[in-house]
Protein backbone atom coordinates (compact mmCIF):
# COMPACT_ATOMS: atom_id res chain seq x y z
CA UNK A 1 0.00 0.00 0.00
CA UNK A 2 1.12 3.25 -1.03
CA UNK A 3 -0.07 7.37 0.48
CA UNK A 4 -0.43 9.98 -1.63
CA UNK A 5 1.55 12.99 -0.72
CA UNK A 6 0.75 16.51 -1.36
CA UNK A 7 2.42 19.60 -1.91
CA UNK A 8 1.40 22.76 -2.18
CA UNK A 9 2.60 25.78 -3.24
CA UNK A 10 2.69 28.33 -0.18
CA UNK A 11 0.68 31.55 -0.43
CA UNK A 12 1.48 33.35 2.50
CA UNK A 13 2.73 36.86 1.42
CA UNK A 14 6.64 37.01 1.11
CA UNK A 15 6.68 32.86 1.81
CA UNK A 16 9.17 31.73 -0.81
CA UNK A 17 10.15 27.77 1.21
CA UNK A 18 8.44 24.75 0.12
CA UNK A 19 7.69 21.91 2.18
CA UNK A 20 9.52 19.16 0.74
CA UNK A 21 12.50 19.53 -2.19
CA UNK A 22 13.20 17.64 -4.73
CA UNK A 23 15.63 14.89 -2.68
CA UNK A 24 13.39 14.68 -0.05
CA UNK A 25 9.80 14.08 -2.77
CA UNK A 26 12.90 11.61 -4.47
CA UNK A 27 13.04 9.57 -1.22
CA UNK A 28 9.21 9.27 -1.04
CA UNK A 29 8.95 8.07 -4.22
CA UNK A 30 11.42 5.35 -3.93
CA UNK A 31 9.48 4.34 -0.66
CA UNK A 32 6.62 3.31 -3.10
CA UNK A 33 4.41 6.56 -1.84
CA UNK A 34 2.87 8.93 -4.80
CA UNK A 35 3.64 12.34 -4.72
CA UNK A 36 1.46 15.17 -6.11
CA UNK A 37 3.11 18.57 -6.46
CA UNK A 38 1.73 22.01 -7.29
CA UNK A 39 2.67 23.66 -10.19
CA UNK A 40 5.21 26.67 -8.81
CA UNK A 41 6.28 25.11 -5.61
CA UNK A 42 9.76 25.26 -5.00
CA UNK A 43 10.35 28.07 -7.75
CA UNK A 44 10.84 30.92 -5.65
CA UNK A 45 13.28 28.47 -3.11
CA UNK A 46 15.35 28.47 -6.25
CA UNK A 47 14.37 24.10 -7.06
CA UNK A 48 14.32 23.42 -10.61
CA UNK A 49 10.78 23.27 -12.13
CA UNK A 50 12.26 19.92 -13.96
CA UNK A 51 10.61 16.45 -13.66
CA UNK A 52 14.07 14.96 -13.57
CA UNK A 53 14.75 17.45 -10.57
CA UNK A 54 11.81 16.36 -8.58
CA UNK A 55 12.49 12.46 -9.94
CA UNK A 56 9.08 12.37 -12.26
CA UNK A 57 6.56 13.36 -9.18
CA UNK A 58 3.19 14.54 -10.21
CA UNK A 59 2.59 18.31 -11.20
CA UNK A 60 -0.96 19.45 -11.03
CA UNK A 61 -1.87 22.91 -11.65
CA UNK A 62 -4.41 23.45 -8.72
CA UNK A 63 -4.03 22.76 -4.72
CA UNK A 64 -7.56 21.79 -4.39
CA UNK A 65 -6.91 18.90 -6.82
CA UNK A 66 -4.21 17.86 -4.06
CA UNK A 67 -6.29 18.54 -1.32
CA UNK A 68 -8.76 16.01 -2.25
CA UNK A 69 -6.66 13.42 -3.05
CA UNK A 70 -3.98 13.34 -0.31
CA UNK A 71 -3.25 11.11 2.50
CA UNK A 72 -0.76 13.76 3.62
CA UNK A 73 -0.88 17.38 2.92
CA UNK A 74 2.51 19.12 3.85
CA UNK A 75 2.88 22.75 3.84
CA UNK A 76 5.30 25.22 5.28
CA UNK A 77 2.36 27.69 6.78
CA UNK A 78 -1.13 27.07 7.13
CA UNK A 79 -3.55 26.19 4.30
CA UNK A 80 -5.93 28.27 3.15
CA UNK A 81 -9.98 27.38 4.76
CA UNK A 82 -10.75 26.52 1.12
CA UNK A 83 -7.37 23.89 1.25
CA UNK A 84 -8.77 22.35 4.50
CA UNK A 85 -12.20 22.28 3.35
CA UNK A 86 -11.61 20.02 0.40
CA UNK A 87 -9.59 17.71 2.33
CA UNK A 88 -11.15 14.28 2.31
CA UNK A 89 -12.12 12.24 6.18
CA UNK A 90 -8.83 11.09 7.45
CA UNK A 91 -6.40 12.86 6.00
CA UNK A 92 -3.42 14.77 7.91
CA UNK A 93 -2.09 18.03 7.26
CA UNK A 94 1.80 18.39 8.99
CA UNK A 95 3.07 21.71 8.67
CA UNK A 96 3.18 25.27 11.05
CA UNK A 97 -0.11 25.73 11.47
CA UNK A 98 0.38 28.39 14.36
CA UNK A 99 -2.16 26.63 16.52
CA UNK A 100 -1.54 29.84 19.53
CA UNK A 101 -3.14 32.29 16.42
CA UNK A 102 -5.68 30.37 14.29
CA UNK A 103 -6.99 27.66 16.11
CA UNK A 104 -10.29 28.19 15.63
CA UNK A 105 -9.92 28.55 12.28
CA UNK A 106 -8.43 25.29 12.12
CA UNK A 107 -11.14 23.53 13.88
CA UNK A 108 -14.02 25.17 11.96
CA UNK A 109 -12.45 25.63 8.33
CA UNK A 110 -12.37 21.47 7.28
CA UNK A 111 -15.78 19.61 5.86
CA UNK A 112 -14.25 16.23 7.19
CA UNK A 113 -12.88 14.73 10.20
CA UNK A 114 -9.06 15.21 10.05
CA UNK A 115 -5.77 15.47 12.04
CA UNK A 116 -3.54 18.54 11.75
CA UNK A 117 0.43 17.93 13.14
CA UNK A 118 1.83 21.40 14.56
CA UNK A 119 5.84 21.12 13.43
CA UNK A 120 6.58 23.92 15.45
CA UNK A 121 4.68 22.03 19.00
CA UNK A 122 7.75 18.92 17.86
CA UNK A 123 8.93 18.35 21.85
CA UNK A 124 12.35 19.93 22.16
CA UNK A 125 14.08 16.67 23.11
CA UNK A 126 16.75 13.96 22.13
CA UNK A 127 15.03 11.64 19.90
CA UNK A 128 13.36 14.10 18.39
CA UNK A 129 16.16 16.48 17.41
CA UNK A 130 16.20 15.29 13.58
CA UNK A 131 12.37 16.84 13.44
CA UNK A 132 12.81 20.41 15.19
CA UNK A 133 11.65 22.34 12.59
CA UNK A 134 12.42 25.58 15.31
CA UNK A 135 15.42 24.88 15.31
CA UNK A 136 16.19 24.40 11.79
CA UNK A 137 14.56 27.08 10.73
CA UNK A 138 16.50 29.11 13.44
CA UNK A 139 19.45 28.46 12.15
CA UNK A 140 19.22 30.20 8.66
CA UNK A 141 17.28 32.93 10.92
CA UNK A 142 20.10 33.85 12.83
CA UNK A 143 22.79 33.60 9.70
CA UNK A 144 20.45 35.92 7.85
CA UNK A 145 19.74 38.41 10.75
CA UNK A 146 23.68 39.09 10.65
CA UNK A 147 23.55 39.28 6.96
CA UNK A 148 21.10 42.09 7.24
CA UNK A 149 22.95 43.87 9.82
CA UNK A 150 26.07 43.90 7.75
CA UNK A 151 24.48 45.23 5.03
CA UNK A 152 22.89 48.07 6.99
CA UNK A 153 25.89 48.98 9.18
CA UNK A 154 28.26 51.77 7.95
CA UNK A 155 31.25 49.70 9.42
CA UNK A 156 32.40 46.61 8.29
CA UNK A 157 32.86 44.16 10.67
CA UNK A 158 36.07 42.92 10.26
CA UNK A 159 39.30 44.48 11.37
CA UNK A 160 41.81 45.80 8.62
CA UNK A 161 45.11 47.27 8.25
CA UNK A 162 45.14 48.87 4.38
CA UNK A 163 47.49 51.23 3.14
CA UNK A 164 45.02 54.35 3.98
CA UNK A 165 45.04 52.69 7.79
CA UNK A 166 43.86 50.69 9.96
CA UNK A 167 39.72 50.04 10.81
CA UNK A 168 38.65 48.45 13.97
CA UNK A 169 36.38 45.20 13.93
CA UNK A 170 32.67 45.97 14.82
CA UNK A 171 31.07 45.56 18.25
CA UNK A 172 28.39 43.17 18.49
CA UNK A 173 26.22 42.17 21.39
CA UNK A 174 23.82 39.28 20.73
CA UNK A 175 20.67 39.07 23.33
CA UNK A 176 19.89 35.36 23.54
CA UNK A 177 22.06 32.71 23.17
CA UNK A 178 19.27 29.77 22.17
CA UNK A 179 19.65 28.24 18.63
CA UNK A 180 19.14 31.27 16.71
CA UNK A 181 21.12 33.42 18.70
CA UNK A 182 24.23 30.79 18.89
CA UNK A 183 24.06 31.24 14.93
CA UNK A 184 24.49 34.85 15.10
CA UNK A 185 27.10 34.89 17.58
CA UNK A 186 29.01 32.19 14.97
CA UNK A 187 28.47 34.37 11.50
CA UNK A 188 29.30 37.56 13.45
CA UNK A 189 32.70 35.81 14.61
CA UNK A 190 32.95 34.67 10.48
CA UNK A 191 32.62 38.16 9.56
CA UNK A 192 35.56 39.11 11.84
CA UNK A 193 33.72 41.21 14.90
CA UNK A 194 34.27 41.10 18.36
CA UNK A 195 30.66 39.40 20.32
CA UNK A 196 29.30 39.81 23.28
CA UNK A 197 26.26 37.30 24.17
CA UNK A 198 23.88 37.76 26.85
CA UNK A 199 21.33 35.35 28.23
CA UNK A 200 19.73 34.95 31.75
CA UNK A 201 20.76 31.13 31.45
CA UNK A 202 24.06 30.89 33.16
CA UNK A 203 24.19 27.56 31.18
CA UNK A 204 25.00 29.12 28.09
CA UNK A 205 27.98 30.91 28.86
CA UNK A 206 30.10 27.62 27.96
CA UNK A 207 28.54 27.26 24.56
CA UNK A 208 28.75 31.47 23.56
CA UNK A 209 32.83 31.53 25.00
CA UNK A 210 33.01 28.23 22.78
CA UNK A 211 31.84 30.30 19.85
CA UNK A 212 35.00 32.66 20.78
CA UNK A 213 32.64 35.32 22.00
CA UNK A 214 32.55 36.60 25.79
CA UNK A 215 29.33 36.77 27.89
CA UNK A 216 27.69 39.88 29.48
CA UNK A 217 27.60 39.00 33.18
CA UNK A 218 24.55 41.38 34.67
CA UNK A 219 24.94 39.24 38.49
CA UNK A 220 21.36 38.01 38.16
CA UNK A 221 20.66 33.95 37.68
CA UNK A 222 17.38 32.94 36.69
CA UNK A 223 17.87 29.36 35.53
CA UNK A 224 15.43 26.91 37.35
CA UNK A 225 16.45 23.38 38.14
CA UNK A 226 14.87 22.46 34.90
CA UNK A 227 17.35 24.52 32.43
CA UNK A 228 14.73 27.24 32.04
CA UNK A 229 14.77 30.76 32.84
CA UNK A 230 12.09 32.24 35.39
CA UNK A 231 10.45 35.29 35.60
CA UNK A 232 12.52 38.57 36.85
CA UNK A 233 11.98 40.41 40.12
CA UNK A 234 11.47 43.85 39.16
CA UNK A 235 14.79 44.61 40.94
CA UNK A 236 17.03 41.78 38.83
CA UNK A 237 15.34 42.99 35.43
CA UNK A 238 16.83 46.88 37.10
CA UNK A 239 19.80 45.11 37.23
CA UNK A 240 19.98 43.67 34.24
CA UNK A 241 18.81 46.58 32.34
CA UNK A 242 21.67 48.61 33.43
CA UNK A 243 24.44 46.41 32.96
CA UNK A 244 23.18 45.79 29.43
CA UNK A 245 22.95 48.94 28.34
CA UNK A 246 26.33 49.61 28.93
CA UNK A 247 27.37 47.16 26.87
CA UNK A 248 25.18 48.33 24.26
CA UNK A 249 26.17 51.74 24.55
CA UNK A 250 29.55 50.40 23.06
CA UNK A 251 28.04 47.90 20.66
CA UNK A 252 28.40 48.71 16.63
CA UNK A 253 25.57 46.01 15.93
CA UNK A 254 22.81 44.22 18.78
CA UNK A 255 20.85 41.18 17.16
CA UNK A 256 18.02 40.35 19.95
CA UNK A 257 16.53 36.60 19.23
CA UNK A 258 14.12 36.68 22.61
CA UNK A 259 11.07 34.70 21.29
CA UNK A 260 8.18 32.88 23.06
CA UNK A 261 5.63 30.59 21.38
CA UNK A 262 2.19 32.03 21.35
CA UNK A 263 3.63 35.09 23.91
CA UNK A 264 4.59 38.36 23.33
CA UNK A 265 8.51 39.31 22.77
CA UNK A 266 9.85 40.38 26.11
CA UNK A 267 10.89 43.84 25.87
CA UNK A 268 14.52 43.78 26.71
CA UNK A 269 15.75 46.97 25.08
CA UNK A 270 14.07 50.33 26.08
CA UNK A 271 13.77 53.62 24.80
CA UNK A 272 16.88 54.81 27.16
CA UNK A 273 19.00 52.72 25.65
CA UNK A 274 18.27 52.83 22.29
CA UNK A 275 18.98 57.25 23.33
CA UNK A 276 22.22 55.72 24.71
CA UNK A 277 23.85 53.47 21.69
CA UNK A 278 25.77 55.03 19.57
CA UNK A 279 24.72 56.76 16.20
CA UNK A 280 25.53 54.55 13.07
CA UNK A 281 24.57 51.45 15.53
CA UNK A 282 22.27 48.44 13.96
CA UNK A 283 19.25 47.06 15.96
CA UNK A 284 18.04 43.56 14.11
CA UNK A 285 15.03 42.79 16.46
CA UNK A 286 14.16 38.86 15.32
CA UNK A 287 11.41 38.94 17.49
CA UNK A 288 9.54 41.96 15.41
CA UNK A 289 6.82 39.36 14.73
CA UNK A 290 5.63 38.46 17.98
CA UNK A 291 6.26 42.18 19.26
CA UNK A 292 10.15 42.77 19.06
CA UNK A 293 12.63 42.47 22.07
CA UNK A 294 13.00 46.54 21.67
CA UNK A 295 10.27 48.91 22.34
CA UNK A 296 10.82 50.94 19.09
CA UNK A 297 10.87 48.25 16.69
CA UNK A 298 8.07 48.07 13.61
CA UNK A 299 7.04 44.63 12.40
CA UNK A 300 8.39 44.46 8.96
CA UNK A 301 10.12 47.77 9.26
CA UNK A 302 13.10 49.77 9.32
CA UNK A 303 13.16 52.91 11.20
CA UNK A 304 15.96 55.49 12.81
CA UNK A 305 15.79 56.88 15.96
CA UNK A 306 18.37 59.33 17.14
CA UNK A 307 21.06 57.98 14.38
CA UNK A 308 20.64 54.15 15.22
CA UNK A 309 18.70 51.89 12.59
CA UNK A 310 16.40 49.40 14.40
CA UNK A 311 15.15 46.96 11.82
CA UNK A 312 12.30 44.57 12.57
CA UNK A 313 12.35 41.66 9.77
CA UNK A 314 9.43 39.10 9.35
CA UNK A 315 10.33 35.88 8.18
CA UNK A 316 14.49 35.49 8.03
CA UNK A 317 14.24 31.68 7.36
CA UNK A 318 12.42 32.86 3.78
CA UNK A 319 15.29 34.81 2.66
CA UNK A 320 17.70 31.75 2.57
CA UNK A 321 14.89 29.89 1.24
CA UNK A 322 16.37 26.68 -0.99
CA UNK A 323 18.34 25.73 2.66
CA UNK A 324 15.71 26.67 5.13
CA UNK A 325 13.53 24.69 2.33
CA UNK A 326 15.61 21.44 2.48
CA UNK A 327 15.89 21.27 6.06
CA UNK A 328 12.30 21.86 6.45
CA UNK A 329 11.64 18.86 4.22
CA UNK A 330 14.36 16.74 6.11
CA UNK A 331 12.20 17.85 9.53
CA UNK A 332 8.94 16.56 7.59
CA UNK A 333 10.38 13.18 5.94
CA UNK A 334 11.66 12.34 9.66
CA UNK A 335 8.50 13.13 11.12
CA UNK A 336 7.06 10.93 8.53
CA UNK A 337 8.78 7.93 9.27
CA UNK A 338 6.97 8.01 12.34
CA UNK A 339 4.00 7.63 10.83
CA UNK A 340 4.59 5.47 7.98
CA UNK A 341 4.19 1.51 8.66
CA UNK A 342 4.56 -1.04 5.54
CA UNK A 343 3.22 1.60 3.77
CA UNK A 344 0.18 2.54 6.10
CA UNK A 345 -0.64 6.09 7.82
CA UNK A 346 -0.79 5.08 11.91
CA UNK A 347 -0.90 7.79 13.71
CA UNK A 348 0.58 6.53 17.23
CA UNK A 349 -0.53 8.61 20.20
CA UNK A 350 1.11 6.60 22.99
CA UNK A 351 4.52 8.40 21.29
CA UNK A 352 5.99 11.25 22.72
CA UNK A 353 6.97 12.89 19.75
CA UNK A 354 3.69 12.52 17.88
CA UNK A 355 1.38 13.47 21.20
CA UNK A 356 3.43 16.67 22.04
CA UNK A 357 2.82 17.85 18.03
CA UNK A 358 -0.41 16.28 17.38
CA UNK A 359 -2.97 18.97 17.20
CA UNK A 360 -6.00 18.02 15.63
CA UNK A 361 -6.90 13.77 15.48
CA UNK A 362 -9.91 13.00 13.59
CA UNK A 363 -11.65 16.38 14.10
CA UNK A 364 -11.20 17.10 17.89
CA UNK A 365 -8.88 19.14 19.29
CA UNK A 366 -6.48 16.55 21.20
CA UNK A 367 -3.33 18.96 22.24
CA UNK A 368 -3.14 19.22 25.87
CA UNK A 369 -2.21 22.92 25.42
CA UNK A 370 -4.57 23.83 23.05
CA UNK A 371 -7.47 21.75 24.18
CA UNK A 372 -9.03 24.11 26.99
CA UNK A 373 -8.70 26.76 24.99
CA UNK A 374 -11.27 25.38 21.92
CA UNK A 375 -15.05 26.54 22.08
CA UNK A 376 -17.10 24.52 23.62
CA UNK A 377 -19.28 23.97 20.46
CA UNK A 378 -16.12 22.34 18.46
CA UNK A 379 -16.43 19.42 21.45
Amino acid sequence: MSLVIGVIKETARGERRVALDPTAVGKLLTQGHRVMIEHGAGAAAGFAQTNEAWAEAEWVDDAQSIAKAADVLVCVQRPTAQILASLKSGAVVVGQLQPHLTLDELVAAPTQPISMIAMELVPRITRAQAMDVLSSQATVAGYKAVILAAQCSPRLFPMLTTAAGTLRPAKAVVVGAGVAGLQAIATCRRLGAQVEAYDIRKAAREQVESLGASMIDTGVDAETEGGYARELTDEERQQQADVLAEHLSRADVVITTAAIPGRPAPKIITQSMVEGMRAGSVIVDMAAESGGNCELTQVGETREFNGVLIQGPTNLPSMAALHASEMYAKNITNLLALMIDEGSLSIDTGDEVIAGCLLIHQGEVVHKGFVANTSKEHH
